[in-house]
Order: structure tokens, then C-alpha cells, then sequence
């Protein structure tokens, strides 16, 4: 299955579950996709609905995708910013990598949170509580080579095309307020940062504010799934008990990196939690037992 992977990159990326959510999502032609944590957006960018509302509380998440949309950024002009932001890059090194993270922290430009996206250290996304972004240099000033530049341009280029025929809306506001007027006929799909894992002042996240999303998720009028971790080599995640546990639970292993080492790549368990049934339509590809447990109420 071919995945559409987006232009900016998330810690959390769910690109490799994708497929799991592809299976289990059950739209109404008449309803609308609902993204309260948009992050990537690769999930919903692969569903491909054709109403949506994608939200975030990261305003420069929401900036960058609303640029696409009205043709402020194009794949032209991305090649042709990040071929002379790559210069400048390649010649000053980590110098002109913290000159643009300054500039845009003054100026908030897309194209330079693009560019610092793509070449900071492991594709984080993260501010400090001044709303500054804060992430180190990713110590690869040769970062934009040509191949690079056009990757990233062809990513956008599609979300832009596929964007054209969509009733397709990103909005900067907090959950509370995205899953506000719900109609039966919609589905959302919940991405929230993970508790005890990510360090993010525009989605700040902690055990109070996951109870608000699961009181807000359990008096929804139409389906949701929502994801986050069940487990790892180390820990299991003590809220899936505590306060999932009511509703239906598909989870996936997959395997993810911290840093360069081979030592750093361990197995981790996703859970998508549901408030349906899921099905397993004919025309799909079963999905396989020894990757994929249910766990019903």
C-alpha cells in the first residue's frame, strides 16, 4: 500500500500504521473527518475525506498547510527557498541553521519552518514556553541535497493537489472546541501527545488533560478512534487500564528510532482505541492475528 508522507515531519509520526487505521475507519459519505491533533496529518491525508476539519494549538503546523492551500507555497517555490537555504546551509553549517531559527522565531515564515523542520535534530517539533522554537541543529549542513529538495517538494505538491477537490479546512484552536457540534455522521480521529513522551509548550500534555479528552470522546454523538501506546520493552502504558479500557482496542507493533544506533531501535505497541465494532470488509486485506490483538470491554 502506497503511503502519502507529508512535507513536515512529527516526532510520533503515524505512517507506519496508517494501514491499521485504513481498516478500521468507518466514514460517512455525509459526515466530515474531524483532526482535533492534526500534528503530520498523515493519517487524514490518507484516509482522503472529502469534508474535514484538521486542528492543531501548534499555529505554525496550521500556517504551513493553509499556505499550501491558498498557493503561497508551491513546489517551486519550495525548491527554490530551500536550494538557497541548503547553500547558505552547506557553506556556514550550524551557524546559519540557529540564524534562521531566530529569524523565524521573529518572523514565523512557513518556508523557514519548513526549512528548520527538515534540518533540525530528529525532525522535532518543539518550543519553549515563549513560543520559540527551540530544537538544536541536526549536525548535517550537506542536509539539501537535490534528491532531498525534490522529495520535499513533490510531498507538498500533492497535498496541494489533492487538497483542490477537497472541502479541506486547518484551524488553530484546542480540542474542547474542535469537538464542539458534532453530528453522528462524523468521525474523528484523536492523535494526542503521548503521556510522559513528548516535551511540546504548544500541545503540552498531562494526565488531567487526558482525562478531559476521554470525558469529551465518551459523550460524542458519531465513532472515534483514537491513538497512543499500549507498550514497550520497558513499560506499559498505565492509562490504557485506567482509562481506556471501556472501549474497543486494536493494537500493532512496530518498530521506531531514537538517534543513530542500532541499540535504539525497539519494539513498540500502538493502540488504536474505538467506540465501534471494527469491521473487516471483504475487498480489504485481513488483518493478521500475530499482529494485531482485540481487546473488547
Amino acid at each position: 500500500m502506497k503511503i502519502i508522507v507529508p512535507p513536515i515531519k512529527c516526532q510520533g509520526i503515524k505512517t507506519k500504521i496508517v494501514p491499521l487505521i485504513k481498516q478500521v475507519v468507518q466514514l460517512n459519505g455525509n459526515g466530515r473527518w474531524i483532526e482535533p491533533f492534526m500534528g503530520s496529518g498523515v493519517v487524514g491525508f490518507n484516509i482522503m475525506p472529502r469534508n474535514a476539519v484538521f486542528a492543531d494549538t501548534n499555529p505554525h503546523l496550521i500556517n504551513f498547510y493553509n499556505a499550501i492551500l491558498n498557493g503561497e507555497i508551491n513546489s517551486f517555490r519550495i525548491r527554490k527557498f530551500l536550494e538557497n537555504e541548503g547553500r547558505n546551509l552547506s557553506e556556514c553549517g550550524k551557524d546559519y541553521y540557529y540564524e534562521v531559527r531566530e529569524r523565524f522565531n521573529k518572523n514565523n515564515s512557513p518556508f523557514d519552518f519548513l526549512f528548520l523542520n527538515r534540518s533540525c535534530f530528529n525532525g522535532l517539533i518543539r518550543f519553549n514556553q515563549k513560543g520559540g522554537f527551540n530544537v538544536p541543529f541536526g549536525h548535517k549542513p550537506e542536509r539539501f541535497s537535490k534528491a532531498y529538495i525534490t522529495k520535499i517538494a513533490n510531498q507538498a505538491d500533492y497535498i496541494s493537489l489533492i487538497s483542490k477537490d477537497m472541502k479541506w479546512s486547518f484551524v488553530c484552536q484546542d480540542f474542547h472546541r474542535t469537538l464542539s457540534s458534532l453530528s453522528e455522521n462524523d468521525f474523528v480521529y484523536c492523535d494526542p501527545p503521548y503521556l510522559g513522551r513528548h516535551a511540546d509548550y504548544y500541545n503540552s500534555w498531562d494526565e488531567n488533560r487526558e482525562n478531559e479528552l476521554l470525558s469529551v470522546l465518551t459523550r460524542l454523538p458519531c465513532k472515534f478512534v483514537l491513538s497512543t501506546w499500549h507498550s514497550n520493552r520497558y513499560r506499559k502504558n498505565p492509562f490504557i487500564e485506567r482509562l481506556w479500557s471501556k472501549f474497543n482496542i486494536l493494537t500493532k507493533e512496530h518498530f521506531y528510532h531514537v538517534g543513530a544506533k542500532e541499540d535504539n531501535r525497539n519494539s513498540m505497541l500502538e493502540a488504536l482505541v474505538m467506540n465501534f465494532e471494527p469491521e473487516k470488509p471483504d475487498d480489504k486485506p485481513p488483518l493478521k492475528p500475530e499482529q494485531m490483538t482485540l481487546f473488547a470491554a
